[in-house]
């Protein structure tokens, strides 16, 4: 049987991860994720306490289970928070990685890391696998050199990049894209939304997915994995607003400009998706169909408990 360990369990990619591996009877699951164990269901799975940043730690986890292979979400992916806390960053988003690198060469583990479309400076997109990196922000460059040390010294690797990923789990320990869309809307909260940053949003699921069918395959390289429709920011609120019915009329559209940030943020991003779609079998949901998922646990986590 074949052992599959992920880091960063506990996260929205984790989650979802850890649904379909449960649902593998040809798969052991090794799941890992700091402090406890936020996944609802405790079956099905193995749970260990890691943090990456702790090569001893990394190591002797990897040693204990000898996965065949080793998805590695966990990162710290707030863009603002990296670009105000450096030193953080690279603890969480270079060292661990190299950690998780030579903790699974140790164990000549197959390596998935995913990363992002930040690693680019927003020019050209949306972009293949071979695009020329140029990361605006400290976020950025962190991923950009991740994905650097991991093709320079991991024996056997994949990285999976993604967009903007969205989606919904039982336990969050942050919102995205979406659900924030959804909420500012119903709640009629005024928001600010730019209409200059391009990108091709992400469902969880979908994520989730093409980091399976990577391992699965035992494919090795770069592949892009995100969402196949192609919109900016406001036109993703709208399309929120359209399918669950809500008004733009506290909306305000705005350029990036006017938010004042402190990470800059490439413009047009999005990727081609096409070698995955062509060597995987990569087929993710439209953006609408993304929605109705999210929409549909949405009903599932509020329905009332039933009376025992």
């Amino acid at each position: 049987m074949k052992k599959v360990l992920i880091t960063g369990s506990n996260g929205l990619l984790g989650q979802k991860l850890t649904n379909i591996y449960r649902a593998k009877s040809t798969k052991e699951l090794i799941a890992t994720g700091r402090g406890p164990d936020r996944y609802p269901e405790k079956d099905g799975y193995i749970y260990e306490t890691l943090d990456t940043t702790n090569y001893d730690e990394v190591l002797e986890v990897f040693k204990k289970y000898r996965p065949d292979c080793v998805i590695h979400t966990a990162a710290m992916t707030n863009v603002d928070a990296c670009e105000l806390n450096h030193d953080e960053c690279v603890r969480q988003n270079i060292d661990a990685v190299k950690n998780v690198v030579n903790a699974a060469n140790e164990i000549n583990a197959h390596l998935i890391h995913l990363s992002t479309d930040f690693i680019f400076d927003g020019t050209k997109g949306p972009y293949p696998e071979d695009s020329e990196p140029n990361p605006l922000s400290f976020y950025g460059d962190s991923k950009l050199k991740a994905e650097q040390y991991i093709m320079e010294n991991s024996q056997k690797w994949s990285i999976a990049r993604t967009v903007l990923v969205y989606g919904l789990v039982a336990d969050m320990s942050r919102s995205n894209i979406v659900l924030w869309a959804k909420d500012s809307l119903e709640n009629k909260k005024p928001i600010s939304v730019v209409d200059d940053q391009y990108r091709t949003p992400t469902l969880a699921e979908d994520l989730a997915m093409g980091c399976y069918l990577i391992e699965d395959k035992s494919a090795e390289g770069v592949y892009n994995i995100s969402g196949k429709d192609y919109m900016n920011i406001y036109q993703l609120v709208e399309r929120v607003a359209v399918f669950f019915g809500f008004n733009m009329e506290n909306v305000t559209r705005v350029s990036s400009q006017t938010l004042k940030q402190p990470a800059k943020r490439p413009p047009v991003t999005g990727f081609d998706i096409s070698k995955a779609v062509r060597e995987l079998g990569y087929d993710p949901h439209s953006f609408e169909e993304g929605i109705e998922v999210v929409q549909k646990q949405f009903d599932l986590f509020t329905a009332p408990k039933q009376q025992i």
